[in-house]
């Protein structure tokens, strides 16, 4: 076995699919009816799982490749909801705007790329940047560049000195005009043209800021920042392109015309309440929580300095709610998709949120569930990823411990492929 492994090592095959692969897997999650099994194999040809046996089966071809997890707990490739592939928390975050190039954006985001994939995050949603993300999907696709597989909204939407406006906190002479070409709309005419400017740059789904944001350069954190109709015309036209909508909320109002408007996931959802949670019960809405960003950005607003003076009482008033508040719409039956907001905290921490998750009751196998199946099926990829199956892609990674047993070694990814590529080993 040992000869095996040093064989495929010394020949250069990470990056490749030119044979089969027999993976010994000591446990294997299956998503689909939420168990832990033992002592299967794997049988990947190309990108595809063709097989999946009892046992730990020796390949008949000579020139299959054993991978010897036997002492691992193997499971499909991990989906995060909310990332933001273009940039990463730190204290002059706000002065690159300034400072940065698009091909400087560019170069950290396929670290960040690289970093979200070896941590076991063969999938994400990127949630809103300068549309460099576009060209970061574009190149990983083409496999110029290694990284998750990306579902980009492009540029967000928002309203003038809403949370997704860029000019926020600019001197008068450098805040101009921002319009639908930039994300920022007034008007149901705007909102559409907004929206097929997203589709016009590539985008695959339409982000919008339906209230007020902690870390924008702007007062309030989660007033409404849209209006009904404004909500309504986007997520129409959306629809009328084949796009789904994915709406940041903190405050209850603009939530609730969120849910109203049809957008089927709920960023963050700070301070909901019970009746919120049970319209978007009604509405069948998907609820993004964020856990992990929520308690970095509280943790940092105590660091003086590190955020602008006036996102510091929204960060502690916000962002110290968000784990609260996903226990309650636990509870009450809300729809939950495993999502991040990485970006806000480092890449690569991305499955802390699975122990945030579990210390507000939920099961560890339904945090983990809804890192697969439940954005899969969100994604419209259900027949492709987020399982371990016969005929689905071959995004796999495995980790030291059984993570119902101890979730935190979801942290800790220690093998990683992506469509029969083996990235970490």
């Amino acid at each position: 076995m040992k000869k095996l492994i040093i064989i495929f090592l010394l020949c250069g095959f990470f990056g490749s699919t030119a044979q089969d692969l027999y993976l010994h897997c000591g446990k294997l999650i299956d998503t689909k009816n939420g168990k832990v099994l033992i002592d299967k194999t794997i049988v990947v040809s190309g990108k595809i799982i063709t097989g999946i046996e009892n046992g730990f089966i020796t390949p008949a071809n000579s020139e299959a490749i054993i991978i010897d997890l036997k002492q691992k707990t193997v499971m499909p490739g991990l989906i995060d909801m909310h990332v933001h592939l273009e940039g990463e928390t730190n204290p002059d975050r706000y002065l690159e705007v300034f400072t940065l190039n698009d091909a400087d954006i560019a170069f950290k985001a396929a670290n960040f790329a690289n970093r979200t994939l070896l941590a076991g995050f063969t999938t994400v949603r990127d949630l809103g940047g300068t549309g460099v993300n576009v060209a970061l999907r574009n190149a990983i696709n083409k496999g110029t560049i290694p990284g998750p597989r990306i579902f980009t909204a492009e540029k967000a939407i928002g309203t003038t000195g809403g949370h997704a406006d860029p000019t926020n906190g600019r001197k008068k002479e450098l805040t101009g005009d921002p319009g639908p070409k930039e994300g920022v709309i007034n008007g149901t005419d705007d909102a559409r043209k907004a929206v097929r400017q997203r589709y016009k740059n590539g985008a695959d789904w339409i982000k919008i800021t339906a209230t007020g944001g902690v870390l924008s350069l702007a007062k309030n954190g989660q007033n409404p920042q849209f209006t009904q109709d404004e909500l309504n015309e986007i997520v129409r036209t959306a629809g009328e392109y084949g796009m789904k909508v994915a709406a940041h909320a903190h405050g209850i109002e603009g939530m609730r015309r969120a849910i109203k408007a049809g957008v089927t996931t709920i960023e963050h959802g700070s301070l909901m309440d019970k009746e919120t949670a049970a319209l978007m019960k009604e509405y069948g809405t998907y609820l993004v929580p964020t856990i992990t960003a929520g308690r970095y950005v509280a943790a940092k607003a105590k660091i003086d300095g590190y955020y602008p003076t006036i996102i510091v009482p929204k960060a502690l008033a916000i962002g110290s709610k968000i784990q609260k508040m996903y226990g309650m719409a636990y509870k009450e039956g809300v729809n939950i998709a495993f999502g991040t907001d990485a970006g806000v905290f480092p890449h690569g921490e991305n499955g802390k949120e699975f122990g945030y998750m579990v210390e507000m009751g939920t099961p560890p196998m339904f945090a983990i569930q809804s890192a697969t199946i439940t954005n899969a099926k969100i994604l419209d990829m259900e027949g492709s990823l987020g399982q371990l199956e016969t005929g689905f892609l071959a995004d796999i990674i495995a980790v030291n411990e059984d993570p119902t047993l101890n979730i935190n070694t979801m942290e800790n990814v220690v093998f990683v492929m992506k469509e029969g590529k083996i990235y970490k080993q």
